[in-house]
């Protein structure tokens, strides 16, 4: 069976322009140009990805996606013309598995979603590993391996690699990566505590962490996970 996409987004050009490519493709689309359509068609197929418009002409796609996080895991990919960092922090917040900003390439637009399909899966739950390049990380286990060799990783450095992985490209704020790294103690944090654990971790991912290739810093926004 072909993996089977809802589509909710409103701009009829942009709509037929997705469509098309992913069923190019080989995936299964249902279009819906508005959240009552998305419902419908929620209601009514086995749904495995969810790329979601943010403005519509009956709500506000975030507000949807906080309403299909209470039911179903599903992997939810936000399409917006927004990049503001508070709106892609918040997608992300409330169970966005990533934020996809228009205009955007292809080929780049095509990947994020087998991403998020490898690392979901159709079920929507977590893989127990994740890849990028050399490096794999076994969930279950917080092992981490590079070229096939364990590397030692701290929990912390273990919940960095957790968050990076299931987020790539998107851009981390150092507040997001306290929230979700550090939960319960992020107000005693002070300013260096995120930029001393990135350094350790590209210590041990990072070819030559000088110059990272995966671990990238994006100035004055945060950090991205570059694969």
């Amino acid at each position: 069976m072909n993996l089977r996409i809802l589509l909710v987004e409103d701009d009829d050009s942009l709509h037929r322009g997705i469509q098309f490519t992913l069923q190019q493709e080989g995936f299964e689309v249902i279009g819906a140009r508005s959240l009552a359509e998305a419902r419908s068609a929620l209601g009514s197929h086995e749904v495995h990805l969810l790329l979601l418009d943010v403005q519509l002409p009956d709500g506000n796609g975030f507000d949807f996606c906080q309403q299909v996080r209470r039911e179903s895991d599903v992997p939810i990919i936000f399409l917006t013309a927004s990049d503001q960092e508070f709106d892609i922090v918040r997608g992300l917040d409330i169970g966005g598995d990533d934020y996809i900003t228009k205009p955007f390439r292809l080929r780049e637009f095509l990947s994020r979603i087998q991403a998020v399909l490898r690392r979901r899966g159709p079920s929507g739950r977590t893989e127990d590993t994740l890849a990028a390049g050399p490096l794999t990380l076994h969930v279950g286990e917080m092992r981490l391996e590079k070229h096939g060799r364990d590397i030692p990783l701290s929990v912390t450095e273990f919940r960095l690699m957790l968050l990076f992985m299931t987020h790539p490209r998107a851009v981390l704020s150092r507040d997001q990566i306290i929230r979700h790294v550090w939960p319960d103690g992020a107000e005693v944090l002070d300013d260096n505590t995120v930029a001393v654990n990135v350094r350790r971790l590209r210590e041990k991912v990072e070819e030559n962490p000088q110059n990272p290739q995966y671990l990238v810093t994006v100035r004055g926004a945060g950090y991205r996970w570059n694969v």
